[in-house]
Protein backbone atom coordinates (compact mmCIF):
# COMPACT_ATOMS: atom_id res chain seq x y z
CA UNK A 1 0.00 0.00 0.00
CA UNK A 2 1.08 3.60 -0.32
CA UNK A 3 3.20 5.01 2.50
CA UNK A 4 1.39 8.29 2.92
CA UNK A 5 2.10 9.43 -0.60
CA UNK A 6 5.86 8.96 -0.20
CA UNK A 7 6.08 6.60 -3.16
CA UNK A 8 7.22 3.72 -0.96
CA UNK A 9 5.38 0.51 -0.43
CA UNK A 10 5.27 -1.92 2.49
CA UNK A 11 2.52 -3.72 4.28
CA UNK A 12 3.61 -2.51 7.71
CA UNK A 13 3.66 1.24 7.02
CA UNK A 14 0.34 2.73 8.16
CA UNK A 15 -1.32 5.21 5.84
CA UNK A 16 -1.23 8.73 7.19
CA UNK A 17 -4.29 10.79 7.96
CA UNK A 18 -4.32 14.01 5.96
CA UNK A 19 -5.55 17.17 7.58
CA UNK A 20 -6.39 20.71 6.64
CA UNK A 21 -3.90 22.12 9.13
CA UNK A 22 -5.98 21.49 12.23
CA UNK A 23 -3.64 20.07 14.86
CA UNK A 24 -6.39 17.95 16.40
CA UNK A 25 -7.03 16.24 13.09
CA UNK A 26 -3.34 15.23 12.94
CA UNK A 27 -3.39 13.34 16.22
CA UNK A 28 -4.43 10.10 14.51
CA UNK A 29 -1.74 10.40 11.84
CA UNK A 30 -0.06 7.06 12.66
CA UNK A 31 -0.71 3.89 14.61
CA UNK A 32 2.70 3.14 16.14
CA UNK A 33 2.94 2.98 19.90
CA UNK A 34 6.42 1.65 20.66
CA UNK A 35 9.55 2.71 18.77
CA UNK A 36 12.98 1.14 19.31
CA UNK A 37 16.14 2.48 17.63
CA UNK A 38 19.21 0.28 17.09
CA UNK A 39 22.64 1.36 15.90
CA UNK A 40 25.86 3.21 16.67
CA UNK A 41 26.84 6.87 17.22
CA UNK A 42 24.68 7.98 14.28
CA UNK A 43 21.54 6.75 16.04
CA UNK A 44 22.76 7.56 19.55
CA UNK A 45 22.89 11.22 18.52
CA UNK A 46 26.58 12.09 18.73
CA UNK A 47 27.05 15.62 17.37
CA UNK A 48 23.66 16.81 18.67
CA UNK A 49 24.33 17.68 22.33
CA UNK A 50 21.58 18.24 24.87
CA UNK A 51 22.66 18.05 28.53
CA UNK A 52 19.06 17.44 29.66
CA UNK A 53 18.59 14.33 27.51
CA UNK A 54 19.63 10.80 28.46
CA UNK A 55 23.29 10.46 27.59
CA UNK A 56 23.42 14.26 27.12
CA UNK A 57 22.59 13.73 23.45
CA UNK A 58 19.49 14.26 21.33
CA UNK A 59 19.89 13.12 17.71
CA UNK A 60 17.60 12.30 14.82
CA UNK A 61 15.96 9.31 16.55
CA UNK A 62 14.93 11.44 19.53
CA UNK A 63 13.60 14.07 17.15
CA UNK A 64 11.58 11.43 15.29
CA UNK A 65 10.21 10.07 18.56
CA UNK A 66 9.20 13.56 19.70
CA UNK A 67 7.12 14.01 16.56
CA UNK A 68 5.59 10.55 16.73
CA UNK A 69 4.58 11.11 20.36
CA UNK A 70 2.43 14.15 19.58
CA UNK A 71 -1.19 13.24 20.18
CA UNK A 72 -0.30 9.75 21.45
CA UNK A 73 -0.04 9.68 25.24
CA UNK A 74 0.76 5.97 25.24
CA UNK A 75 3.69 6.29 22.82
CA UNK A 76 7.01 4.93 24.15
CA UNK A 77 10.55 5.10 22.82
CA UNK A 78 13.81 3.25 23.50
CA UNK A 79 17.22 3.95 21.98
CA UNK A 80 19.64 1.03 22.28
CA UNK A 81 22.34 2.56 20.07
CA UNK A 82 25.91 2.74 21.37
CA UNK A 83 28.66 4.75 19.72
CA UNK A 84 31.43 2.83 18.04
CA UNK A 85 29.61 -0.45 17.74
CA UNK A 86 30.34 -2.63 14.73
CA UNK A 87 27.51 -4.35 12.89
CA UNK A 88 28.07 -7.72 14.57
CA UNK A 89 28.07 -6.06 17.99
CA UNK A 90 24.84 -4.23 17.21
CA UNK A 91 23.15 -7.45 16.16
CA UNK A 92 24.49 -9.48 19.09
CA UNK A 93 23.92 -6.88 21.79
CA UNK A 94 20.84 -4.96 20.70
CA UNK A 95 18.46 -7.30 18.87
CA UNK A 96 17.48 -9.42 21.89
CA UNK A 97 16.72 -6.37 24.10
CA UNK A 98 14.82 -4.82 21.21
CA UNK A 99 12.67 -7.90 20.74
CA UNK A 100 11.95 -7.99 24.47
CA UNK A 101 10.51 -4.47 24.24
CA UNK A 102 7.92 -5.66 21.66
CA UNK A 103 8.18 -2.65 19.32
CA UNK A 104 5.89 -1.96 16.40
CA UNK A 105 8.42 0.42 14.82
CA UNK A 106 12.16 -0.33 14.55
CA UNK A 107 15.00 1.62 12.96
CA UNK A 108 18.30 -0.13 12.29
CA UNK A 109 21.44 1.60 11.07
CA UNK A 110 24.62 -0.48 11.14
CA UNK A 111 27.76 -1.16 9.14
CA UNK A 112 29.25 2.32 8.80
CA UNK A 113 31.97 1.75 11.38
CA UNK A 114 32.89 -1.56 9.76
CA UNK A 115 33.51 0.06 6.40
CA UNK A 116 35.13 3.27 7.58
CA UNK A 117 37.53 1.85 10.14
CA UNK A 118 37.93 -1.82 9.31
CA UNK A 119 37.84 -2.10 5.53
CA UNK A 120 35.14 -4.75 5.67
CA UNK A 121 33.89 -6.36 2.45
CA UNK A 122 30.49 -4.72 1.80
CA UNK A 123 28.88 -7.87 0.39
CA UNK A 124 29.88 -9.98 3.39
CA UNK A 125 28.79 -7.18 5.69
CA UNK A 126 25.39 -7.09 4.02
CA UNK A 127 25.04 -10.82 4.50
CA UNK A 128 25.44 -10.38 8.25
CA UNK A 129 23.01 -7.47 8.20
CA UNK A 130 20.39 -9.60 6.48
CA UNK A 131 20.52 -12.18 9.27
CA UNK A 132 19.62 -9.46 11.77
CA UNK A 133 16.92 -8.02 9.53
CA UNK A 134 15.35 -11.46 9.22
CA UNK A 135 15.05 -11.71 13.02
CA UNK A 136 13.62 -8.22 13.39
CA UNK A 137 11.15 -8.72 10.55
CA UNK A 138 9.55 -11.61 12.41
CA UNK A 139 8.12 -9.13 14.94
CA UNK A 140 5.76 -7.73 12.31
CA UNK A 141 6.99 -4.25 13.20
CA UNK A 142 7.60 -1.58 10.60
CA UNK A 143 11.35 -1.79 9.95
CA UNK A 144 13.38 1.15 8.65
CA UNK A 145 16.86 0.55 7.22
CA UNK A 146 19.42 3.16 6.19
CA UNK A 147 21.77 3.48 3.26
CA UNK A 148 25.15 5.04 3.93
CA UNK A 149 25.70 8.69 3.01
CA UNK A 150 27.71 9.78 -0.01
CA UNK A 151 31.07 10.84 1.43
CA UNK A 152 32.50 11.54 -2.02
CA UNK A 153 33.38 15.13 -1.17
CA UNK A 154 35.10 14.20 2.10
CA UNK A 155 38.91 13.83 1.71
CA UNK A 156 39.44 10.76 3.92
CA UNK A 157 36.04 9.07 4.01
CA UNK A 158 35.63 9.59 0.28
CA UNK A 159 37.99 6.67 -0.28
CA UNK A 160 35.21 4.38 0.97
CA UNK A 161 32.65 5.73 -1.48
CA UNK A 162 32.63 2.71 -3.79
CA UNK A 163 32.27 0.27 -0.89
CA UNK A 164 29.41 2.29 0.58
CA UNK A 165 27.66 2.27 -2.79
CA UNK A 166 27.93 -1.54 -3.00
CA UNK A 167 26.67 -1.91 0.56
CA UNK A 168 23.76 0.40 -0.23
CA UNK A 169 22.68 -1.73 -3.19
CA UNK A 170 22.63 -4.71 -0.86
CA UNK A 171 20.56 -2.78 1.68
CA UNK A 172 17.96 -1.99 -0.98
CA UNK A 173 17.78 -5.66 -1.92
CA UNK A 174 17.44 -6.74 1.72
CA UNK A 175 14.68 -4.20 2.29
CA UNK A 176 12.78 -5.58 -0.70
CA UNK A 177 13.08 -9.15 0.56
CA UNK A 178 11.87 -8.36 4.07
CA UNK A 179 9.33 -5.65 3.33
CA UNK A 180 11.36 -2.97 5.09
CA UNK A 181 11.48 0.69 4.12
CA UNK A 182 14.61 2.66 3.26
CA UNK A 183 15.71 5.99 4.66
CA UNK A 184 18.07 6.82 1.80
CA UNK A 185 20.95 8.92 3.14
CA UNK A 186 22.87 8.49 -0.11
CA UNK A 187 20.09 10.33 -1.98
CA UNK A 188 19.76 13.03 0.70
CA UNK A 189 21.53 15.81 -1.18
CA UNK A 190 21.27 18.19 1.78
CA UNK A 191 24.09 16.21 3.39
CA UNK A 192 26.44 17.80 0.87
CA UNK A 193 26.11 20.99 2.92
CA UNK A 194 29.02 21.26 5.42
CA UNK A 195 26.59 22.69 7.98
CA UNK A 196 25.01 19.25 8.26
CA UNK A 197 28.18 17.83 9.78
CA UNK A 198 30.04 18.15 13.04
CA UNK A 199 33.60 19.47 12.97
CA UNK A 200 34.95 15.91 12.85
CA UNK A 201 33.07 15.29 9.55
CA UNK A 202 32.12 11.86 10.92
CA UNK A 203 29.00 12.79 12.86
CA UNK A 204 26.00 14.90 12.02
CA UNK A 205 25.54 18.38 13.48
CA UNK A 206 22.24 19.34 15.16
CA UNK A 207 21.06 20.59 11.75
CA UNK A 208 22.12 17.29 10.18
CA UNK A 209 20.24 15.26 12.78
CA UNK A 210 17.18 17.46 12.23
CA UNK A 211 17.40 16.88 8.48
CA UNK A 212 17.69 13.10 8.88
CA UNK A 213 14.71 13.15 11.26
CA UNK A 214 12.69 14.82 8.52
CA UNK A 215 13.84 12.15 6.05
CA UNK A 216 12.75 9.33 8.37
CA UNK A 217 9.35 10.88 9.06
CA UNK A 218 8.79 11.58 5.38
CA UNK A 219 9.86 8.03 4.53
CA UNK A 220 7.25 6.72 6.96
CA UNK A 221 4.64 9.02 5.44
CA UNK A 222 4.07 10.80 8.76
CA UNK A 223 2.94 14.41 8.87
CA UNK A 224 5.19 16.43 11.16
CA UNK A 225 6.05 19.94 12.26
CA UNK A 226 9.74 19.96 11.27
CA UNK A 227 10.82 22.58 8.76
CA UNK A 228 13.88 22.47 6.46
CA UNK A 229 16.94 24.25 7.87
CA UNK A 230 15.06 25.14 11.07
CA UNK A 231 15.98 22.61 13.77
CA UNK A 232 13.63 22.67 16.73
CA UNK A 233 15.26 23.84 19.93
CA UNK A 234 14.98 21.55 22.91
CA UNK A 235 15.55 24.25 25.44
CA UNK A 236 18.74 26.01 26.50
CA UNK A 237 21.84 23.95 25.77
CA UNK A 238 25.32 24.42 27.17
CA UNK A 239 27.15 23.84 23.93
CA UNK A 240 30.57 24.23 25.52
CA UNK A 241 29.96 21.57 28.14
CA UNK A 242 28.47 19.15 25.66
CA UNK A 243 31.24 19.70 23.13
CA UNK A 244 33.86 19.14 25.82
CA UNK A 245 32.33 15.73 26.42
CA UNK A 246 32.32 14.96 22.69
CA UNK A 247 35.95 16.01 22.31
CA UNK A 248 36.97 13.90 25.28
CA UNK A 249 35.30 10.90 23.67
CA UNK A 250 36.95 11.60 20.33
CA UNK A 251 40.40 11.88 21.92
CA UNK A 252 40.08 8.77 24.08
CA UNK A 253 37.98 6.64 21.76
CA UNK A 254 37.64 7.65 18.14
CA UNK A 255 41.27 8.49 17.36
CA UNK A 256 42.78 5.38 18.99
CA UNK A 257 40.16 3.18 17.37
CA UNK A 258 40.79 4.65 13.94
CA UNK A 259 44.44 3.70 14.46
CA UNK A 260 43.39 0.15 15.28
CA UNK A 261 44.23 0.08 19.00
CA UNK A 262 40.90 -0.06 20.80
CA UNK A 263 39.43 -3.53 20.43
CA UNK A 264 39.73 -4.54 24.08
CA UNK A 265 39.89 -1.27 25.98
CA UNK A 266 37.52 -0.67 28.88
CA UNK A 267 36.19 2.60 27.45
CA UNK A 268 34.74 0.55 24.61
CA UNK A 269 33.20 -2.12 26.82
CA UNK A 270 31.65 0.22 29.37
CA UNK A 271 29.49 2.26 27.02
CA UNK A 272 25.77 1.75 27.52
CA UNK A 273 22.58 2.51 25.62
CA UNK A 274 21.17 5.92 26.54
CA UNK A 275 17.52 4.78 26.61
CA UNK A 276 17.47 1.03 27.33
CA UNK A 277 13.79 1.03 28.30
CA UNK A 278 10.74 2.06 26.29
CA UNK A 279 9.50 5.16 28.10
CA UNK A 280 7.27 8.14 27.30
CA UNK A 281 8.77 10.88 25.17
CA UNK A 282 9.05 14.29 26.83
CA UNK A 283 9.16 16.96 24.16
CA UNK A 284 8.96 20.72 23.88
CA UNK A 285 6.99 20.30 20.67
CA UNK A 286 3.74 22.21 20.52
CA UNK A 287 0.82 19.90 21.16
Amino acid sequence: MSAGGSGLTGRRVPATVCSGGDRLEEEARHSWRRYVALGDSFTEGVGDPDPRNPGKLRGWADRVAEELAVGHEDFAYANLAVRGRLLEQILNQQIAPALALKPDLITLSAGGNDMVFHGTDPDKLAGRLEAGVELLSQTGATLVLFTGPDWGSTPVLGRNRAKVAVFNENVHAIAARYDAVIADLWALRQLKDPRMWDLDRLHLSPLGHHTVAMLVLDTLGVQHTLQPMEPKDHGETSWGQARASDLLWARNYLVPWAAGHLRHRAVHRDLRAKRPDATPVFSNAEL
